[in-house]
């Protein structure tokens, strides 16, 4: 009996030289050119995967700059592959290079396949750091893949909103659309649900403008949540920075999602909808010294990550998540910028909402507003024109730096959502404050000469509860995460309205519908630029969960069949009277002083008012029981211009905010503000005071009702147009 013969090995593709730039995987249209970094690596092999996962390996002909680089023709788009790296093991010394870890291209445009969590993945033998690891990963790790960049666009044009005119939606492009009956089971949580025209009709239909996809880079589920039967739902655990991931994707074919969410990113635009990416360029999935090499690590560990000066081991961590981005070094810079050119440019992003973004500032220790990152995202004619929003804080020392970005960002104001839940919860003491977030918190921005929308204003967010059981729950229950409920925010300044969670009590049930009417009704007339957390205009709940990063199920989706309608078409109401008036959506901070004529009749731009009907004085604003105030915006005394450089002129607005647990009677203004008010927004249980309150005249008084918020319409304004 004879042995069957031995496979021939596949034939050794041609390389040529090819060149340094740009970095990573480009075909173009006859093969593909290879480049790598590595400054640490004293040889680096490309490595070849065809369909039975057999592995070529090729050694790039030319180094410049430290780029590894070859051009292999006839090597095209669903080609997969990934690098060794050889050089120093030397965790004392920052350096962690291992031929037999294969690394994916930090430059990847596509991944193909999921990581095997085992042994060969990591450098060192489980329970000894300092020893080294051989056993080869390349079963264990997914590979990158060449993609093809060639894409029908169209006449696709960005919509370019202006920020004064933006409506920003947080959404996970799963949980968003997992469930929604409008859109084909197959599509259902993809990039092609989020696409989809019931979608699209569903954002319009509340005013969106732009839609915030949470993190759709590629990402690492961890191996910890996968041992508990969970997952990394979030994402916030990249590994790869131009990669969008394929969990999202009903594409068949390997390098498919990338086609996909550009059609996804076409579509959203013909409906004026602008797509923002929610971004993690502060860490990545390798973690700390214990965590695996999947990329960065092997490829040049100094280089890509800060770490500990006097024990180069470690990692520095201001993330909470075992590393930090090294921006202090010009190759991982480099890194972070072509990440944004590229989505910008060839997948026709529209802007950026940075992860803990005061990492990004942090050059050696301190957060530097004027750190080299910044200075280069102001210097490119790409990135400096989308839309930047920074997430102001990170988890390390003098990390919470709201109000303190460069000028040309906007922040998540957690100022903002800090004092609207004290405010309607209650709190002593918040009525100033409340007034200058309302304002657009000229106390954050305006020393800096930036604007009102600066301020991105929320109230929920993906972290922490839903905008339901900020009104449902006391306290957090995230017993399903497996961590005793020690996990995620325990102050949440929450307020159950008097029953923890489910409850039958009508009286309850109404009271929590109003608040959340009042949180709507205030988020959509701040001035500033607003942010929906997904599935809030809908009544979604988290049954008080409030760090849902690996519920990827039922209890972070939203539940479409159970949705509030009525809640639906008020947030459909407030968003339209915000898009209808553009009193609620200034570009300027108010002055307080008189507009027109500079006489006696002049009204102010903004006047706020005790429910007496006198004008605030000091006194009032630092009273610790009050808890209701009313303010007049003047729609003749907006300081701005359109686009034909004709002044904005509106309707005014007097709106009246209870936070009491009782009614209070409201002054309104006299006939110089207004000859008569109309109801635009009321957020009560019953009716206005009066029974006629629809329309009522200058001076009337209105009962509004507890915890509730009224926003009146001037029937006739004396103002610039009447003088």
């Amino acid at each position: 009996m004879t042995s069957a013969p031995a496979l021939a090995p596949p034939p050794r593709p041609e390389v040529w030289p090819g060149r340094s730039y740009p970095l990573g995987a480009t075909y173009d249209g006859a093969g593909t050119n290879f480049a790598l970094f590595s400054e640490v690596a004293e040889r680096v092999e490309l490595c070849l995967f065809d369909a039975d996962g057999a592995e070529t390996r090729i050694t790039p002909p030319e180094v410049d700059a430290y780029v590894w680089h070859a051009y292999v023709p006839t090597i095209g788009p669903g080609q997969r592959y990934g690098y060794r790296v050889h050089g120093p093991y030397e965790p004392h010394t920052g350096h962690r290079c291992n031929p037999n870890k294969l690394l994916l291209d930090p430059y990847s445009k596509a991944i193909d396949g999921t990581f095997a969590w085992n042994q060969s993945l990591f450098g060192y033998a489980f329970g000894d750091p300092d020893s080294r690891n051989d056993d080869d990963s390349a079963a264990s790790m997914p590979k990158a893949v060449v993609i093809n960049p060639y894409f029908d666009w169209g006449n696709d044009r960005p919509p370019k909103h202006q920020y004064a005119d933006t409506v920003i939606y947080e959404a996970h492009v799963k949980g968003l659309t997992r469930t929604h009956p409008g859109i084909p089971e197959h599509l259902r949580g993809t990039y092609a649900g989020v696409a989809h025209p019931a979608m699209i009709e569903h954002l319009t239909s509340i005013g969106i403008t732009a839609i915030e996809l949470m993190p759709v880079h590629h990402f690492a589920n961890d191996s910890n949540l996968i041992d508990k039967g969970l997952s990394n739902y979030w994402g916030y655990h990249t590994i790869s920075f131009f990669a969008p991931d394929p969990k999202y994707s009903s594409a068949p074919s390997a390098g498919g999602q990338v086609q996909e969410f550009k059609a996804m990113v076409r579509s959203l635009h013909e409906a004026g909808i602008e797509v923002i990416l929610d971004v993690v360029y502060n860490h990545t999935a390798e973690g700390n010294h214990l965590g695996p090499t999947l990329s960065m690590r092997g490829i040049d560990n100094a280089a890509y990550y800060r770490l500990v000066d006097d024990d180069k081991r470690y990692y520095l961590d201001h993330t909470g998540t075992g590393n930090s981005l090294n921006v202090g070094h010009p190759h991982s810079l480099q890194l972070i910028m072509d990440s944004l050119r590229y989505w910008v440019t060839e997948l026709h992003i529209d802007g950026f909402r940075f992860d803990l973004a005061a990492t990004l500032a942090r050059e050696f220790y301190e957060v530097d507003r004027l750190a080299t990152f910044f200075e280069l995202v102001q210097q490119d004619p790409t990135v400096s024109q989308v839309k930047l929003i920074a997430e102001p804080w990170d988890v390390g020392p003098g990390g919470y730096q709201v109000g303190n970005f460069p000028p040309q960002w906007t922040e998540w104001n957690g100022k903002y959502r800090d004092t609207v839940r004290d405010f309607w919860r209650g709190e002593p003491a918040t009525l100033d404050e409340f007034a200058y977030r309302l304002s657009g918190s000229a106390d954050l921005y305006e020393s800096t000469s930036r604007r009102p929308v600066a301020s991105i204003n929320f109230v929920t967010a993906h972290d922490g509860f839903t905008l339901r059981d900020l009104v449902s729950y006391n306290d957090k229950h995230n017993e399903a995460n497996g961590e005793d409920n020690n996990d995620g925010e325990s102050h949440n300044r929450s307020w159950n309205c008097g029953a923890e969670g489910p409850t039958d009590d009508p009286g309850v049930t109404e009271l929590r519908g109003r608040q959340q009417r009042n949180f709507l009704t205030t988020l959509l007339v701040s001035q500033g630029v607003p942010m929906i957390c997904h599935g809030d205009e809908l009544g979604r709940t988290q049954n008080g969960n409030n760090n849902g990063y690996c519920q990827d199920n039922e209890l972070t989706w939203i539940n479409w069949a159970n949705a509030d309608t009525g809640l639906l078409e008020f947030t459909r109401a407030v968003a339209a009277l915000r898009a209808n008036h553009p009193v609620f959506r200034r570009r300027r901070f108010f002055s307080g002083k008189p507009v027109g004529r500079r006489d006696e009749h002049g009204l102010p731009d903004i006047a706020w008012f005790a429910p007496d009907g006198s004008e605030m004085t000091e006194e009032d604003w630092g009273a610790r029981f009050a808890k209701s105030v009313a303010v007049f915006l003047n729609g003749q005394g907006i300081p701005d211009r359109d686009l034909r450089g004709q002044q904005v002129l509106d309707d005014s607005f007097f709106l009246c905010f209870n936070a009491h647990h009782e009614p209070i009677e409201f002054t309104l203004p006299p006939a110089t503000f207004g000859s008569g008010w109309r109801t635009a927004v009321y957020t009560g249980a019953g009716q206005l005071t009066p029974a006629q309150a629809k329309e009522v005249p200058a001076a009337a008084r209105l009962s509004i009702d507890a915890r509730s918020v009224v926003v009146l319409q001037a029937v006739a304004v004396i103002g610039i147009a009447d003088q």
